[in-house]
């Protein structure tokens, strides 16, 4: 881990490393932990100070979820084969009904983004009647019918097969929350562009659209309005205060 970035105060360092040497990314190994831009030392910041103690997470903004039990970082939800890639989610918050999976953004949407596709095991996959709003999009992307320049729709999908396949072995309801962020500037100082953030949150609205009535509820949520309902709460104040003053506005 890089010296030169230390983690926020009350976020316990080694149990998020741990969490972070056993995915596959390679955050730490590469140095992407380390820049000023990176996304997944955010997200590990603000839900790792949470680790151990999960009755201080209040529910997200808008997110049906009820009293968290546990909170992991950097936590696979597999799919119901063996091999192959699968999901890791940022966050994962545990319920006693709810299973809920965070997918993190900061900058990502608004870089040029490698391809990415569904591999044949999830044609042989029946994924019920319940997944069929996400079943059609995997299609329509499949096919071209239906294209995302920002928002990594293919990705998405996969996290929402991996939740409905442990939302179902943990007899709980699962709900993806896509936290996104709209920085006016990259960390060099340069302005992002503004047709970009337009772009991405028209995209994320109608994926919302697409996906709505499935068993994985999607929630979309802005990272300055998580902060925000942190800001108000008097024990998370402090910790609201330093993700601010660390990542800067999102």
């Amino acid at each position: 881990m890089p010296a030169s970035f230390p983690f926020l105060p009350g976020v316990p360092a080694e149990a998020v490393l741990a969490a972070l040497g056993r995915a596959p990314g390679g955050e730490l190994a590469s140095g992407k932990f380390d820049s000023p831009e990176s996304s997944a030392a955010l997200a590990a910041n603000a839900f790792g100070w949470f680790l151990d103690r999960p009755a201080a997470l209040p529910p997200l903004p808008g997110v049906p979820m009820g009293r968290v039990e546990t909170v992991e970082v950097e936590a696979e939800m597999p799919f119901p084969w063996r091999g192959g890639r699968h999901p890791w989610l940022d966050a994962v918050l545990v319920t006693p009904t709810t299973l809920v999976g965070v997918e993190a953004k900061r900058y990502e949407p608004f870089r040029p983004r490698k391809a990415s596709a569904f591999s044949e095991a999830f044609e042989t996959r029946d994924w019920g009647d319940g997944m069929a709003r996400f079943t059609a999009l995997r299609h329509a992307l499949t096919e071209g019918r239906q294209v995302y320049r920002c928002l990594d729709a293919v990705e998405l999908v996969k996290n929402a097969y991996g939740l409905r396949t442990q939302g179902t072995k943990r007899a709980r309801g699962a709900v993806m929350v896509y936290l996104h962020a709209a920085p006016a500037t990259w960390a060099s100082g340069k302005p992002v562009d503004p047709a970009a953030i337009a772009r991405h949150e028209a995209e994320i609205a109608d994926f919302a659209r697409a996906v709505k009535g499935d068993a994985v509820t999607f929630v979309a949520l802005r990272w300055s309005d998580l902060l925000k309902q942190w800001a108000r709460t008097p024990d998370l104040a402090a910790h609201a205060a330093a993700i601010a003053g660390r990542f800067g506005s999102l």
